[in-house]
């Protein structure tokens, strides 16, 4: 994904003609989509016949969500500009002489800036990166990482996490300043001054989440003061595939080896603040193999056929 720098607003403007293509593309239903926002299906049908100019900036987020692709996809694209009339004989040397001014005015502009530039401290720049593990069980709790990378925090920002529907934040470092359980919806404010690396969190799986199915995050960095704030959206890993698979199996093979064990013990090691069970990862990796229990919702030690003891002669 493209890092572009989205203005922060309440609302955006939505393309109901795109949102309308988009949604005939994958064969789903304005009722299946109006489930995923949280809203009517006459709102649905309003938006794709363009009825509403504006909407909420999450709900653009979660529509976004239903439909798969990248919020910038469904926004309204700036009309082209009208081409400019033609100037008759007579007005050319008035044009010409309006050249002229404008080209001493912009040189003039061009050093004043240049001089302010050096006495101001450059602008807010931050990204972050998401890290997802590759499943997750209905029920469990899996490990999420939003690592920050920035040159400049003169006034601190604002991480914002969209979590899948029905997915629950457990716990996380720093605390969340501000959290929408319902909605899915994560804030950490960080202050100017703290420079910490990393922010991470345990979510735990909607329990009635469909095997098969992808569980969605998305997230955006407000950074800057006044008028210059800017929001970059969140990069890196926005998709967990949900199975009966512990998120420390890398290869879905329903056993922890030795070398997915060490990754996991650098990967408990980077969430300090949050509790991950490592003596039940130990009793896995022990066992040699393990199986997903539905009823109780956690993974169950199994001790594979190939290393089973032999049956005594008779």
């Amino acid at each position: 994904m493209s890092r572009k720098v989205l203005e922060v607003s309440a609302s955006v403007c939505l393309d109901g003609e795109i949102l309308r293509r988009i949604r005939e593309e994958k064969r789903l239903t304005q009722l299946y989509v109006s489930k995923v926002v949280g809203v009517t299906t006459d709102t649905i049908s309003r938006w794709e016949n363009n009825r509403y100019p504006s909407m909420r900036r999450d709900n653009a987020l979660k529509l976004a969500e239903a439909l798969e692709v990248p919020i910038e996809e469904l926004l309204r694209k700036p009309a082209a500009p009208e081409p400019l009339p033609a100037v008759s004989r007579s007005m050319l040397p008035w044009v010409a002489g309006g050249f002229f001014a404008f080209a001493i005015l912009l040189v003039v502009l061009v050093v004043a800036v240049g001089k302010l530039g050096r006495q101001l401290p450059p602008p807010a720049s931050i990204t972050a990166e998401r890290i997802l593990p590759r499943f997750a069980a209905p029920g469990a709790a899996i490990p999420v990482q939003v690592r920050m990378t920035q040159r400049t925090n003169e006034g601190g920002y604002i991480l914002r996490e969209y979590l899948p529907k029905g997915w629950k934040l457990l716990q996380s470092n720093p605390p969340a300043s501000s959290l929408d359980n319902d909605n899915g919806m994560v804030r950490w404010i960080i202050k100017a001054g703290d420079d910490r690396e990393r922010i991470v969190y345990l979510v735990q799986v909607d329990r009635f989440a469909r095997k098969g199915s992808d569980g969605i995050f998305q997230g955006e960095v407000v950074a800057g003061s006044g008028g210059s704030q800017t929001a970059v959206p969140v990069h890196g890993e926005g998709r967990v595939a949900v199975a009966p698979v512990l998120w420390a199996d890398l290869n879905a093979d329903s056993r922890i080896d030795d070398g997915e064990m060490l990754q996991a013990s650098y990967t408990v090691d980077e969430m300090a603040g949050v509790h991950i069970d490592w003596l039940d990862l130990e009793r896995l990796w022990n066992a040699g193999g393990y199986r997903w229990d539905d009823k109780s919702a956690t993974f169950v030690p199994v001790r594979p056929l190939d290393t089973q003891p032999e049956a005594a002669p008779r």
